[in-house]
């Protein structure tokens, strides 16, 4: 099945573009270190997730792009077209002069409803080009205004139109010190609205990408294009086909569907975080030599203690044994806090996988007490590597990874709007203060949901 992802923004075209890149590079490698039959049938089942055939040869990314100024999307698609491995359609993209003005309410109120036929048209020619549509992939930034007000209203819009359809919303959570002076109004609008629409959000945290590029990826002058392939290569790691549980036949039938199932037991929780081992500069790959119990070991850890990346994980956090409490159950500062999860699904791909033992992620310890840890832990594998990597595994979580990074953003917003700061320039495009508290009341609830588990 496919997936029509929808790219909003500056911050959502560019990601979306290193997305299609990072696919095509992988599946066009000879890194697959598996059978030509197995990796013949991963390649066709990519091709029919991703991308369109075209008479000329070239694969068409299966994409709407969308932002409220030209300069992005134009240098997108030049690009694009300019690789020869891969392009986007040049009739799926709508842009216009003006931009958003880093505000939520002009992209949600104006742009939204003014512009709202055409993007839908766009997007629905695209999934008629699709013969069996597992759903949408939006990528979109929180800190503007197109991304996330825009964005926010493109997706009720899909849940809408295509009520039978998947919805995962990517979201790139703003640097902490700030790029937007309101950019927490902006993403406590965004999340607030997406929770209503969106089957799941996977939740990409700038702060911590800039980490894993200076630390893991050694890049002394971190650029945003830097960032976005850290992102690229994480949910290519997750999105390339895989084996689900129910048996080496055949590659995951709805891949958005299947996801969902497996990681959002229940409405009130969909937050999803990712991980992903190992991750290092490409020419240190052939000098490394990696091993499933030490991957699958360190993959636990980061966890259980919330760690963003491999290497300063904290290996004092334990999980609490039964009839144990936490003192600090609902705290969400204590830094020896343990990260309680409702579901996880690992990722594996590569040589030997089959030998991989993954039963420590079983423990019922990890999990909250109204799941069955047999419910809330999933393992798909592919004996297909993934981009150059011989071995490597992925973490989709829905577990209290969020609770401290959303307390403060809520926090952060609050004060904010306690002091009156720049509400009247949402007030202008009508959104009135009654639909910040509707805002913050959604998301306390979130906030209080995660902390109980």
């Amino acid at each position: 099945m496919s997936i029509v992802t929808v790219q909003l923004g500056q911050c959502g075209n560019q990601i979306g573009h290193e997305v299609f890149n990072a696919i095509c590079s992988d599946v066009h490698g000879t890194h697959g270190l598996c059978s030509k039959k197995e990796n013949e049938s991963y390649h066709e089942a990519s091709k029919e997730r991703f991308f369109s055939e075209e008479k000329s040869g070239v694969p068409v990314a299966r994409a709407v792009l969308v932002d409220m100024e030209p300069k992005v999307i134009s240098q997108t698609l030049s690009i694009a077209a300019r690789s020869g491995c891969w392009k986007y359609d040049d009739r799926s993209h709508f842009c216009q002069k003006q931009g958003s003005g880093n505000n939520w309410a002009n992209g949600y109120s104006v742009h939204g409803p003014k512009h709202k036929d055409r993007i839908m048209n766009l997007v629905r020619k695209e999934a008629e080009k699709c013969d069996r549509l597992s759903g949408f992939f939006t990528i979109m930034s929180m800190a503007g205004g197109t991304g996330s007000g825009l964005g926010a209203f493109v997706t009720q819009c899909l849940k809408d139109a295509f009520p039978a359809s998947f919805i995962l919303n990517h979201v790139i959570w703003p640097y902490g010190t700030g790029e937007v002076i309101v950019q927490n109004y902006n993403s406590v609008l965004t999340l607030s609205h997406l929770y209503r629409s969106s089957d799941a959000l996977l939740v990409h945290e700038n702060d911590v990408i800039h980490k894993i590029c200076a630390q893991l990826m050694n890049i002394k002058q971190i650029s945003f294009r830097d960032v976005n392939q850290v992102i690229a290569h994480q949910l290519g790691s997750v999105f390339q086909p895989i084996y689900t549980g129910a048996g080496p036949l055949h590659y995951s039938r709805s891949p958005l569907g299947d996801l969902m199932e497996t990681l959002v037991p229940h409405p009130e929780f969909k937050m999803l975080g990712l991980r992903n081992i190992p991750q290092m500069p490409e020419n240190s790959l052939a000098y490394s030599t990696f091993s499933w119990p030490g991957l699958i070991k360190h993959l636990r850890q980061m966890l259980i203690a919330n760690a963003t990346m491999e290497e300063g994980i904290d290996w004092q956090v334990r999980p609490p044994r039964p009839g144990s409490s936490i003192p600090s159950k609902h705290s969400t500062s204590k830094s020896l806090h343990f990260n309680t999860s409702i579901a996880n699904l690992v990722l594996l791909r590569g040589k030997d996988m089959h030998s991989a033992d993954l039963g420590s992620f079983q423990d019922p310890a990890l999990y909250t007490s109204w799941l069955n840890p047999q419910d809330a832990f999933n393992l798909w594998k592919t004996p297909r590597a993934f981009n150059k990597y011989e071995k490597s595994a992925a973490l989709v979580s829905n577990s209290q990874f969020l609770l401290k990074p959303l307390d403060n953003l809520v926090g952060k917003a609050w004060n904010m709007f306690a002091s009156k700061a720049y509400i009247h320039q949402y007030t202008k495009f009508g959104i009135e203060e009654e639909d910040f508290l509707d805002s913050f009341t959604a998301l306390e609830q979130v906030i209080s949901s995660y902390t109980t588990l």
